[in-house]
């Protein structure tokens, strides 16, 4: 795929028990009843077991970070125990690194991968086995900062024989780079400096070295040595980060044991959640909450003084706008409240003259601009302070009055855009590259322009008849374009899709030219939650949700994205399973949960795109690990605990059998919601009986919109009943149970029968 259509350019139970059943004068009716009907449930979807979350369709290939929160210095690690050194950044080529470092055995066979592990979620310090043959090598990678030395990469090479026999080995350090390196033996050590001007210290190596240019690769060999059973060889490697000489990392090399103790003991001391926020989930789900926000502090970067949450450590190593919202969603979750004021102003000050937001993707991404008041919205309502949206109300106006110029401005020019009085051609992204007649871009501003109008007239806001007329005119003039751009699936569907029917690309003869109906519906799904956009019997919903299901390989919807031949884009299906939470279909979600989580490497992060399983050759794009498929990780965890609708909280939407047969303690403490903190908890008290614990606090009811109900299920994952509350009066509605929101601290019962 050429770089002008990338996106920086450019179980213990085998059955259903039972789909929800909603209240229908709380919810309407949902495109999926016809698929969840009691019969035809268990044919419509799976409850998969936690226990089958074990990376199946991991990558082929992976890559993953090792380094510090907030550090300058993004180390990476490759599958094989590959060090990945020097990727220029943004606009380059993801798969293109200046200096990638191996370990091989000289006269043997190609090292073969038998496995690679953290030593925990929590401690990234990454030990990759290879089969030698007669002896398997470990590598050991970690990230130390000592005081006295800096900032150092270190890799722990050993090798070990497979029986009781002694073999020699010769270990080799291969370093393809087109950079030339000049040793220096000195006894039992020697210094690597790359042959530059300044000769800056590329490794040091605790053993004599000889060195060879072999067909430009560079070969490293280190002493040879015998191992056995009672004596494995081990050598120690170091990487200096800052540019130190080696006389700073010198003793270092002899303290190998101490420097690993020192970055355990980091990393024990370590939490992945700040301020009163605390999470406790299953340990399915809590190892990937605490990785996940481990992945997104590591990409964290400080810049002008300020903790810029970024998606990635190379070609996304950046605050995208769009990624940004949900990263900053996610960092709220964890208790990152002081970072994500700082993401948030970081965005807003990419606002130009005219008022529009222009971030990595360029300006015809016109929906950065409504994306940044979105997130400017729903961080004031997490924090619960709208000091800074009060601030910003002037230039948040302004960004969407642009918009409004841009719709004006572009009446005339003759696009399908013009003639339904939409936003104008721009690059819709997500597999619509270009720019194009496309819908993506007015339907985040008709988000934006409903959340801001919402706020603008309940704090009776200056200059809000400008704001209510632009999404009115807009609104109407999108849903009536709508009226003659659904296509006809040849599965008995009819669907919209994100680019116009007027683009010339749907002509192509050659099928595998033509768009894919699916691509850029990741806004749709956005649009559906936490857009609130459409009602959720609309047929605009019913028709999303049929063309996702028909999608479905390996357990998530394949070519979604730019992959668009034997690809899928494994987030994409996080954000869809929290449509399908909103819509009330818990295991339909959970099955598409599960799949994202299984499309993670077993280091627990994830590619932006990758090919199928069955694909005939392995290709990928983007970041990894992607920090946007980490925070939808955090958020969709959190939605199933904790699930804001328009004007309720929903408990346990996601809690299933699969949650519960764990027999274990689910708990949320102070987690953000536009409603103030809430702390809630689902504990087994005895195999008949769990309860809850509910508590709100930290709200200003002068600052938040009508809360009208806490929301529960009256039957939890259909076995467990509903048995009343202490502390509060509940109504009970069809399937689910309302609980009042006067009294703030209550409990509750669930029995089985």
């Amino acid at each position: 795929m050429s770089k002008n259509t990338r996106r920086e350019f450019l179980a213990k139970f085998g059955v259903t028990v039972g789909a929800l059943t909603v209240g229908r004068n709380l919810m309407e009716s949902s495109p999926l009843d016809r698929y969840l009907g009691s019969e035809a449930q268990a044919a419509a979807v799976k409850q998969l077991p936690l226990d089958g979350i074990d990376f199946r369709y991991a990558p082929a290939s992976w890559q993953s970070t090792y380094c510090f929160p907030d550090d300058p210095f993004k180390s990476l690690v490759g599958k094989y125990g590959e060090l990945l050194y020097g990727h220029p950044g943004t606009g380059a080529d993801e798969k293109v690194f200046p200096h990638i470092v191996s370990v091989t055995l000289q006269g043997k066979d190609p090292l073969q991968y038998i496995d690679q592990k953290l030593e925990s979620p929590s401690i990234p310090i990454i030990m990759t086995k290879l089969d030698g043959g007669d002896v398997v090598m470990q590598l050991t990678s970690f990230a130390s900062n000592d005081s006295g030395e800096g900032r150092v990469d270190n890799l722990i090479v050993e090798i070990m024989p497979k029986e009781s026999q002694r073999v020699q080995c010769t270990p080799e350090i291969i370093i393809k780079s087109t950079a030339m390196f000049v040793l220096n033996v000195e006894g039992d050590f020697t210094r690597v400096n790359l042959d530059t001007t300044d000769g800056k210290l590329f490794m040091a190596v605790d053993s004599t070295v000889e060195y060879q240019l072999i067909d430009g690769v560079h070969h490293f060999r280190l002493k040879t040595g015998t191992v056995s059973i009672d004596e494995p060889l081990k050598y120690f490697v170091r990487f200096p980060q800052e540019g130190q000489p080696y006389n700073k990392i010198e003793d270092g090399l002899e303290e190998q044991e101490d420097l690993l103790e020192d970055a355990r003991k980091f990393w024990q001391s370590w939490e992945p959640t700040s301020g009163k926020v605390e999470w406790k989930l299953q340990p399915e789900y809590q190892n990937f909450i605490v990785a996940a926000a481990r992945n997104i502090l590591e990409a964290r970067e400080i810049k002008d003084g300020k903790k810029i949450f970024q998606v990635g450590p190379t070609v996304y190593r950046g605050l995208w706008v769009v990624d940004g919202y949900f990263l900053l969603e996610a960092a709220q979750y964890l208790g990152y409240a002081k970072e994500a004021q700082e993401g948030l102003e970081s965005i807003w000050a990419r606002q130009n003259e005219k008022g529009l937001i222009t971030g990595g993707a360029g300006e015809a991404h016109w929906k950065d601009t409504p994306v940044a008041v979105c997130a400017l919205i729903r961080q004031a309502e997490l924090s619960q302070n709208w000091d800074y949206f009060n601030e910003m109300y002037p230039d948040a106006h302004k960004a969407m009055m642009a918009l409004k110029k841009l719709r004006d401005d572009s009446l005339n020019d003759g696009s399908s855009n013009s003639k339904y009085k939409l936003l104008p051609r721009g690059f819709g992204d997500s597999g619509i590259g270009g720019i194009r007649e496309e819908y993506t871009n007015t339907i985040w501003t008709l988000i934006a322009l409903r959340a801001m109008d919402d706020i603008a007239k309940r704090k009776s806001l200056s200059r809000r008849v400008d704001i209510r007329d632009f999404y009115g005119e807009l609104r109407q003039d999108f849903f009536k374009s709508t009226t003659t751009e659904y296509r006809d699936s040849q599965n008995g569907f009819s669907y919209l899709p994100m680019l116009m029917k007027s683009d010339p690309k749907w002509s192509e003869t050659d099928l595998l030219k033509q768009p894919k109906p699916q691509a850029a519906q990741i806004y749709l799904s956005q649009a559906i939650y936490p857009g609130l956009l459409f009602t959720k019997g609309s047929k605009i919903v019913g028709g999303h949700v049929d063309l996702m299901r028909s999608i479905v390989k390996e357990d998530i919807p394949i070519e979604t994205g730019w992959m668009s031949n034997n690809g899928l884009w494994p987030y994409n299906a996080a954000v869809l399973a929290q449509t399908y939470l909103y819509l009330g279909y818990k295991d339909l979600a959970r099955q598409t949960f599960i799949g994202f989580l299984n499309h993670a490497s077993p280091l627990y992060a994830w590619r932006e795109e990758q090919s199928l399983q069955d694909a005939p050759v392995f290709d990928f794009i983007g970041d990894m690990p992607h920090n946007w498929a980490s925070a939808e990780c955090i958020r969709y965890l959190r939605h199933m605990m904790i699930l804001e609708d328009e004007k309720n909280i929903r408990l346990f939407e996601g809690i299933g059998l699969p949650e519960l047969n764990a027999g274990k303690t689910m708990e949320l403490i102070s987690s953000p919601t536009r409603w103030g903190r809430i702390s809630v908890s689902l504990e087994p008290i005895d195999s008949k009986t769990w309860k809850t614990k509910f508590k709100r606090e930290d709200f200003d009811e002068k600052k938040y919109s009508q809360l009208d109900y806490i929301i529960m299920p009256r039957k939890l994952a259909g076995v467990f009943y509903f048995n009343g509350t202490k502390g509060v009066y509940a109504n009970k509605n069809g399937d689910q149970a309302l609980v009042r929101t006067d009294k703030h601290t209550w409990e509750c019962e669930w029995k089985s029968l």
